[in-house]
Order: C-alpha cells, then structure tokens, then sequence
C-alpha cells in the first residue's frame, strides 16, 4: 500500500448512483477551515438520510469548510407523481372578482391574467414527496461513499504538490542560513573596528582597557547569533519530518512549527548589524511567509 505524506484539506469530488427509479448526484467541494464546517443541500424526500450523510462525510474528512450537493432526478420512463398542482377553483374566484372589481371601478382588466392570479395565495397546490425507499437510501450512500474517496483522492493529489513546494523553500532557507557564517565572520571584524574607531576620535582621556576590553566583548557577545542558527537549523529538520510523517493531520504542528522558524529568523535579523545578512534574513521571511500561507491548506 503506498504511503502519502501530506494532505490538502481542498479538493473536490462528485459522483452519481442509480436506484430502479432515480439517478442521485453528489458533489463535495472542500476548502481549508480549522475545523469541519458541513453545509448539506439534500433533497426533501432524503432528509431522513440527511445524518447519515453527515455522518459519513465527517469521518473521512475530519477537517475543512465542506459543501455538499445532493440531487435527485427520476429515471426516463418512470410515472412520477405531480408534485404541484394549479388550484383551477381559486384562481376562477379571483378571476371573476377581478373583472367586478375592474367594471365597479372602471378600470381596464390585466392584459397578463396568469401573472396577476398566481401572485395570490392558495393557488398553487405543493404535493410533499415520497420519502425515499431502501433502493434509494442505497444509491445516495453509494453516491455519498463513492464522491467522498473522489474527493480523497484530490486532495492527496493537492497535497504531494504542497510537499514539493515546501521541500523546496525548507531547503531555500537551510542554503540562506549557511550563507550566515561567512557574514557573520566579516561582521563582527567590522563592528570591533567600528568601535575602535569610534573611541580613537574621542578626545584623550583616562580609562581602564582591561574593562573597555571586557565591556567591547560583552556587546559583541549580545550579537552573537550562534544559537539562533542552531534552533533555526533543528526547526528546518523537524518541519521535515513532521511533512513526512506517514499519517495524514500534520497541518497543525506544521503551523506551529513555522512560528518558532518565524521567530528565529526575526532575531537573527535583529541582532545582525550587518547589510548583507539583513538581506539574507529578508529572503528568508519572504520563504517562510509563503510556507505560512499554504500551511494553512495542510490536514
């Protein structure tokens, strides 16, 4: 049995059954939400099924704004019962006061009969359908099963293209971060002359060098990135292992885990002091921002 990796929570299935009397059309469309929210349009004479439905649809999808659409359409050549009827007896009554109330008034008729008596009430007469019979019943859970697995299908298909495009900005990012020790070197030589510098041009003055020495290293100290490299480095490798794990479901913690990326690079960015690694660290964020954004359409 093959092992997929990641799932996309859009997708989109449609599939159709037939009973001895209907042909029964299901379509299921999914987009990304936090939880399931199932919307069902089932047709009335299915509404008794209508949690089964529900039922089925949640179990296999677990998660994702969903929209289901059931129709039902009876089979050429089958009697089907009218199910509206015109109520000829009403509409000959408002006819007929119509036509007084025009001569009493001595005002024209309508030239558009039908329009005007059918605005009234009681004139049309709905017939309430047949509930469906087991046959029926039979062919919307075929329907239901078989447009779910369609829709499973799509969204595994979604999801090994989430994996490649992920794959790539993880590895996009590892590459940026290797290029921070060579900038790093060159920078903290830059910000130990920036500082020598700097004191050369303050006027003669008394001052312990063994304490300026110490305090020089502090500062450089506070810049250092070495742990930030080193937490964003283990992050990398968990956001991959986490993608491919083999059950479905990683969305989550694949969010969570871009998070405390977002926050490494951050600091790195803060404590850079250094042109050519800002531009690195802005690279970066542009790649994390877009593994955020379809994070978001992970299981």
């Amino acid at each position: 049995m093959p092992t997929f990796m990641l799932m996309s929570m859009t997708g989109f299935g449609k599939a159709v059954a037939e009973s001895p009397t209907k042909k029964i059309t299901v379509e299921i469309k999914s987009l990304n939400s936090k939880q399931l929210d199932l919307s069902v349009r089932i047709p009335a004479a299915f509404r008794d099924r209508e949690l089964d439905v529900r039922a089925e649809i949640g179990r296999v999808l677990e998660r994702g704004k969903v929209d289901c659409v059931i129709s039902s359409e009876v089979l050429p050549g089958v009697d089907a019962p009218l199910s509206i009827t015109l109520n000829v007896d009403a509409l000959k009554a408002y006819k007929e006061q119509i036509s007084a109330a025009s001569s009493a008034l001595g005002i024209s008729e309508p030239s558009d009969w039908y329009s005007v008596l059918l605005r009234f009430p009681d004139t049309v007469h709905s017939v309430a359908p047949e509930a469906a019979n087991d046959a029926d019943a039979t062919a919307l859970a075929e329907a239901v099963s078989t447009a779910v697995e369609s829709l499973m299908a799509h969204r595994r298909a979604e999801g090994e293209a989430l994996e490649r495009f992920f794959a790539e900005r993880i590895k996009a990012i590892g590459e940026l971060l290797a290029t921070v020790d060579f900038y790093e070197k060159e920078r903290i030589t830059k910000i130990r002359s920036r500082i020598e510098e700097g004191l050369s041009k303050i006027p003669v003055a008394e001052y312990d060098k063994g304490r300026l020495e110490q305090e020089m290293i502090f500062y450089i100290e506070k810049l250092d990135v070495n742990e930030e490299k080193q937490r964003l480095s283990k992050h990398l490798t968990y956001f991959v292992e986490t993608m491919n794990a083999p059950q479905p479901g990683q969305g989550k913690k694949l969010g969570f885990i871009a998070q405390e990326m977002g926050r490494e690079i951050n600091t790195l960015g803060s404590k850079s002091n250094h042109a050519e690694m800002q531009a690195v660290v802005v690279r970066m964020k542009d790649l994390l921002e877009q593994i955020k954004e379809q994070v978001l359409n992970v299981m």
